[in-house]
């Protein structure tokens, strides 16, 4: 299993991506809470391969791209305690968020 993102349309991979909406004065907490629950809870859990947090350039959106072994271990992470401290702390910053598993269907390379 790859130990950083991979973007392939092979992987075997469960990614997850999970678009924030947020006040443009709150874009940087929302950014240090998720590499904190990353670095405290989610890249010890099992499955865990890889998160990218993303901050758009006008301030109102922050993008998690995360990559799991599998949907039953993005599902499993779910029910983990001490990450449903961290969703909720998100949740409670952000206005919005949509978060979705995808599979790399095609990627280009020049």
């Amino acid at each position: 299993m790859p130990a950083t993102t991979t973007i392939s349309a092979d992987a075997p991979v469960a990614t997850l991506i999970n678009v924030f909406t947020v006040e443009a004065a709150r874009q940087r907490e929302l950014v240090d809470l998720l590499v904190l629950a990353t670095e405290e809870v989610m890249q010890h859990l099992p499955g865990f391969i890889a998160a990218n947090i993303h901050a758009s350039a006008d301030g109102t959106k922050v993008v998690n791209y995360a990559q799991w072994e599998s949907a039953e271990a993005f599902h499993a992470m779910l029910d983990t305690a001490a990450a449903q401290v961290h969703m909720r702390q998100a949740a409670a910053i952000a206005d919005q968020f949509d978060p979705h598993l995808y599979t790399v269907e095609s990627v280009h390379h020049r």
